[in-house]
């Protein structure tokens, strides 16, 4: 059993085949379109199509100036390109630890780690739901220079007390990696309310240069461009953005599904020895993975037990501070982060996307709990 399935079907085929047919394979009309339509749905101004997440979160550091000698917050729990693209353009990553119960980003500890050299501030809608915004955007008031980036890769149809990503921060990012609820195998979005802040990620998105390939013969003819600012390479071709339509169009419309699978997982391990992360009141989560934390001591045996009975499961994530990268070049120990620290030493990810069957859900959950319960017995 895979651990992701894609539900990507021939409609996917005909758009591409639709753009190989034009004179863009890179970034023109396709995408432009899409970024349209990425707008609409989260009800902002702006859509932006990036290559990944990450790139899109380095051309975002950059369209709002920050580099060496400035710190961005972040979570310790998250995927390491939270962290990494505050490095990759120079600033210091500044970890802060996360809610014991939801695993979303401690908005006390993120207040009161803010500094005279603080930026920005990444929270992360892990597992797809959404961190408190109203509340982050209350803490950092006194504040108004520090930009909020939402990490939303993991979130894209998720909500929380009635808004969505990008309606109460500065920029809000998307991943379309090949297991994100929306794919199209590696790509990314940004939305934002703000028009400069779109101007300037048009440029970084694309070396810093004023026209992109379609622009430069928008009207039958050459029109030079300039440089202005420091870029990088994340453009979405339209051979990818192609994929997205669709998908976008009928997320909603898998979501149910999604929330059935979350909801039997959860029923199932309920008072077993398996932990899951509390749901948040007021929160639609995306359900985008579904991690359950054991006994650290049984994690990587779960993990073998698992691949040997045909179970694709992963370990989302481990603690970044205590990473060899980090912690050697800032020395930082698990004590320091202690919520993520447990979670990480014994947390993995189960299947879930829509086409899972009940009968292969069944098998996943059996599987778990007869190896926990067996080896907690045999310890006994």
């Amino acid at each position: 059993m895979e651990f992701y399935k894609h539900g990507l079907g021939p409609e996917v085929v005909r758009a591409i085949e639709g753009v190989v047919a034009s004179p863009f394979l890179t970034s023109g009309p396709v995408g432009k379109q899409v970024e349209t339509q990425l707008a609409d749905f989260f009800e902002v101004d702006h859509g932006l199509l990036v290559n990944s997440w990450t790139n899109g979160a380095v051309a975002t550091l950059l369209a709002l100036g920050i580099g060496p000698g400035d710190e961005v917050i972040v979570p310790a729990m998250t995927f390491i390109a939270t962290a990494n693209v505050v490095e990759l353009v120079g600033a210091k990553p500044v970890f802060v630890d996360v809610d014991p119960e939801s695993l979303l980003i401690d908005v006390g500890q993120m207040a009161r780690a803010v500094s005279d050299r603080t930026r920005a501030v990444i929270p992360v809608h892990l597992y797809g739901q959404m961190v408190d915004m109203a509340a982050v955007g209350a803490a950092l008031a006194h504040r108004p220079g520090i930009a909020v980036i939402e990490d939303a890769a993991h979130c894209f149809e998720g909500s929380r007390d009635g808004y969505r990503p990008g309606q109460k921060s500065d920029a809000a990012i998307f991943s379309f990696y090949a297991t994100k609820n929306v794919t199209c195998g590696e790509g990314g979005a940004i939305v934002t309310r703000r028009a400069d802040l779109a101007e300037a990620i048009r440029k970084t998105r694309l070396h810093g240069m004023s026209a992109g390939a379609a622009d430069r013969f928008s009207k039958g003819q050459y029109r030079h461009w300039d440089m202005e600012a420091l870029g990088v390479k994340a453009n979405l071709p339209d051979v990818l953005a192609a994929m997205l339509p669709n998908q976008i169009d009928t997320i909603l419309e898998r979501l149910p599904r999604r929330q059935a699978i979350a909801d039997k997982y959860r029923q199932v391990f309920e008072g077993t020895g398996v932990s899951v992360p509390r749901r948040v009141t007021g929160c639609v989560s995306a359900e985008h993975i579904f991690p359950i934390h054991v006994d650290p001591a049984l994690r990587d045996s779960l993990l073998l037990a698992l691949g040997d009975a045909q179970i694709g499961a992963t370990v989302n994530y481990r603690s970044v501070p205590t990473l060899t990268y980090y912690s050697r070049k800032y020395g930082y120990q698990p004590e320091d982060f202690p919520i993520s620290w447990a979670w990480g030493q014994g947390t993995l990810t189960l299947p879930l996307f829509p086409s899972l069957t009940d009968e292969q859900q069944d098998h996943v959950a059996r599987t778990v709990l007869s190896h926990v319960c067996s080896t907690a017995n045999s310890h006994a």
